[in-house]
């Protein structure tokens, strides 16, 4: 008993329970991740330039949105994409600001471009439905109104869908703005930002083009996403039940019509930043609310955590996503226990600048990556180089949104399905709202202590 009491109280045990966890979360899959897509770089073919450009329609929601739209439109018009070959709906779902003389301006100064303006007022799934069936062309673009293409994005895609037949739908490759993000005003806000610009450069050009290479993504994202309408149409198209439309019907397409889901990675889509915590804890909260719902609709059969975990990604990514979530919580508040069990502090220290600095290779590895795939944008590759310096600071971003990840959990378990969620600032009134009720026999117990005391210095 004193041997297994003395073993546990060890260096060696302390090492291996607590330094295994990001070894086996986060360092080993980016190892493995980092060398299939430098193998996909290596091999990667050069696509042929088309020499028929096929009609399509890019669908745009519009709600609110008259400080983006011309700018989004704009960016249409100034691709490289053929105008006469593009039809533009626009389609409004009850906007309340003046997004429609914003249209109305885009028509007389983009003349060679065809936009038509659809009123919905069903929300923006049916809103999006009743685009699709008033499309034109052979493909079909999302794209969101406060976005920006880069120029030969549209091109990179039509030519990806051209020159690879079984691919049916594809998401295009994300990032914030980065003069935006440039030019924020506040010192710590434009460096969240620029965290935020480097996760999005992560997720996509690392995460999902990985995913891509074994058709395992799981969400088409619905800022910049194409499909062949032969296949769109095949669908039950855009689910009214979730807050993920999008993530609906990329498992329609996946997993439904068995079909092939693809990253288009020089298609870039540039999305304003974020405004501040509070838009970036609902959109977290909101992610994460709808990735459970979906993969309740269409995994509740499905679900056979032992054999699932090597045969499907989807089982894998619940159960590192939701499934760990809680150990993972446990794990991080036990650091805090460790040194009232006779753990010396600096052992405790030493184990967590172990662990960051394994995820700071982790992050090292895939910005590597992310350089050699933006090789084809030398002004977009020398701006992300620049940024070496935020790999130190990344895991503490991921880190913050891991706790809002995990607040979505929470709240989609005990919650109904609605796209009205507490921002970050009305969590924290709730907390200090509970914790003050809890407490209150505490406080109440002071303030008589208090009263006392000064009733004993008056009387002296």
């Amino acid at each position: 008993m004193k041997f297994i009491s003395e073993f546990f109280h060890s260096s060696i045990f302390f090492w291996a329970a607590w330094v295994i966890i990001p070894i086996i979360m986060e360092v080993i899959p980016t190892v493995a991740d980092f060398f299939i897509l430098l193998k996909k770089k290596v091999f990667q073919k050069k696509a042929e330039k088309l020499t028929f450009l096929p009609e399509i329609t890019l669908i745009v929601p519009v709600y609110n949105s008259a400080d983006s739209l011309y700018r989004c439109i704009r960016s249409i018009y100034e691709s490289d994409y053929d105008n006469d070959q593009i039809y533009i709906l626009l389609v409004n779902n009850m906007s309340t600001d003046n997004s429609f003389e914003v249209f109305c301006r885009c028509q007389k100064e983009f003349p060679e471009l065809t936009i038509n303006w659809v009123n919905s007022k069903q929300g923006k799934s049916k809103a999006l439905n009743l685009a699709l069936f008033n499309s034109y062309g052979k493909y079909i673009i999302h794209i969101d109104s406060d976005g920006m293409l880069q120029k030969n994005a549209l091109r990179n895609m039509v030519t990806k869908f051209e020159q690879n037949p079984q691919i049916h739908c594809m998401t295009g490759t994300i990032m914030t703005n980065p003069e935006m993000v440039d030019g924020t005003k506040g010192f710590f806000k434009r460096q969240f930002r620029k965290l935020e610009f480097f996760e999005y450069c992560q997720a996509f050009l690392a995460g999902r083009n990985f995913q891509s290479e074994f058709n395992n993504i799981f969400t088409l994202s619905g800022a910049f996403s194409a499909f062949r309408k032969s296949s769109i149409l095949k669908t039950q198209l855009y689910n009214t039940d979730t807050v993920c439309e999008d993530t609906h019907v990329t498992f329609q397409i996946r997993d439904s019509r068995k079909e092939k889901v693809a990253l288009c990675n020089n298609a870039i889509f540039f999305v304003d930043p974020i405004e501040d915590m509070n838009r970036l804890y609902i959109q977290r909260q909101r992610w994460q609310r709808g990735e459970l719902e979906v993969m309740h609709m269409f995994m509740q059969k499905k679900m056979e955590p032992v054999k699932g975990f090597f045969s499907d990604f989807v089982i894998r990514l619940i159960m590192f996503d939701h499934t760990f979530a809680f150990p993972r919580m446990i794990w991080y508040f036990a650091l805090i226990c460790l040194g009232f069990i006779n753990y010396p502090f600096s052992l405790i220290i030493q184990s967590v600048a172990v662990m960051y600095l394994l995820y700071v290779f982790a992050t090292v590895l895939l910005y590597f990556c992310i350089i050699l795939f933006l090789a084809d944008f030398k002004d977009l590759r020398r701006y992300y180089a620049r940024k070496w310096y935020l790999v130190f600071f990344l895991p503490l971003y991921n880190f913050l949104i891991f706790w809002f990840r995990f607040a979505g959990i929470i709240n989609s378990v005990k919650g109904a399905t609605t796209w009205r969620m507490r921002n970050f600032t009305e969590e924290l009134e709730i907390a200090e709202d509970i914790i003050r009720h809890d407490f209150l026999w505490l406080t109440r117990l002071l303030e008589v202590l208090r009263k006392e005391v000064n009733i004993r210095e008056e009387e002296v």
